[in-house]
C-alpha cells in the first residue's frame, strides 16, 4: 500500500487523510441525526471536535500503556510517534466525554449516545481504510485466499498474502451504520441503538481478531476480545434492561378488560 502520497515536495500521510474523511463523514451524518430527534444541529460542531480530541488521545494513551518497557526507554518518541493508536482506547475516551457532553447540553445521555452510535460505526468503517493504505501491521494472518493481500511498501512491510482485516471491519462498520441508521427511525426505548451498537461492534472486532496478529493473553484471546466480550455483555445487559421497563410500562399502563355483566 502508500503511507504517504508525495505531490512534489509535499508528502500527505494517507491514514491521516482517511481519517479526516472519515470524520467529515461522521459529522455530517451527527447533524442529520440531531435535526432527526429534534435538537439543533449547531450541537454538533463541538461535540465532534472534543470527541475527535478526546479520541485521538485515549487511542495514544491505551497504546502506550500497553508499552511500558518503551515507553520507559523512549517516552518522547514513543508518546509523539504518528504509530500507535487503538480503537478501544479512543472509545472509552470517547464515550467518556459524551457523558460529559450530554450533562453540559442537558441530554439524556443515553438519547446521545443513541444518536451517536450510527457515526461511530460510520466513521469506524472508513477509517479502518486509512490503516489498509498505510499498512501499518493491522492485516492479518497468511492466507491462500484470492483477496489475500501484501504490504510490501507499508509501514510493516510483509511479502506474504495475509487476510486483509481492515476490509473486513470496513465492511462490517457500512453494514452495522446501516442497521442502526434503519433502527434508529423506530420507536425504541432509550439506549436501544447504542445497546445495539456494543453488541455489533463487540461482536465484530472480537471475530476479526481470530486472524488478527495481535498477541494472546488471557484464555488465549487478545486484549482487544476481553473488551469486545465487556462490550458485547453491556450491549445484551441494556437490551435486557429495556425490555424489561417496556413490559413493565406495558402491564402498568394496560387499560383493564371490561367484566361482563
Amino acid at each position: 500500500m502508500y503511507p504517504y502520497i508525495r505531490i512534489g515536495h509535499i508528502v500527505l500521510w494517507t491514514y491521516g487523510l482517511t481519517i479526516g474523511f472519515a470524520v467529515v463523514c461522521a459529522w455530517k451524518l451527527f447533524e442529520i441525526s440531531l435535526r432527526r430527534h429534534n435538537f439543533p444541529d449547531r450541537l454538533a460542531q463541538p461535540i465532534v471536535l472534543l470527541l475527535v480530541i478526546s479520541g485521538i488521545a485515549g487511542a495514544k494513551l491505551y497504546a502506550v500503556l500497553q508499552t511500558p518497557a518503551q515507553l520507559l526507554a523512549h517516552p518522547f518518541s514513543t508518546v509523539f510517534s504518528l504509530n500507535g493508536y487503538t480503537w478501544f482506547g479512543g472509545f472509552l475516551a470517547g464515550i467518556t466525554a459524551l457523558w460529559f457532553l450530554a450533562k453540559h447540553y442537558n441530554i439524556p445521555t443515553l438519547v446521545l449516545l443513541d444518536i451517536v452510535s450510527p457515526c461511530a460505526a460510520l466513521g469506524y468503517g472508513i477509517a479502518r481504510l486509512g490503516c489498509l493504505f498505510a499498512g501499518d501491521g493491522d492485516y492479518g494472518t497468511a492466507t491462500s485466499l484470492p483477496w489475500g493481500m501484501s504490504f510490501p511498501n507499508g509501514l510493516v512491510p510483509t511479502a506474504e498474502h495475509v487476510h486483509p482485516t481492515p476490509i473486513y471491519e470496513c465492511l462490517a462498520g457500512l453494514l452495522i451504520f446501516y442497521y442502526l441508521w434503519r433502527a434508529a427511525g423506530k420507536e425504541l426505548p432509550r439506549g436501544s441503538i447504542f445497546a445495539r451498537y456494543l453488541v455489533l461492534t463487540g461482536t465484530a472486532r472480537f471475530l476479526v481478531e481470530f486472524i488478527r496478529l495481535n498477541p494472546r493473553t488471557i484464555l488465549g484471546l487478545s486484549d482487544a476480545q476481553i473488551l469486545s466480550l465487556l462490550c458485547m455483555m453491556s450491549g445484551l445487559m441494556l437490551l435486557g434492561y429495556n425490555s424489561l421497563v417496556f413490559h413493565w410500562r406495558t402491564v402498568l399502563t394496560a387499560k383493564p378488560r371490561p367484566q361482563p355483566e
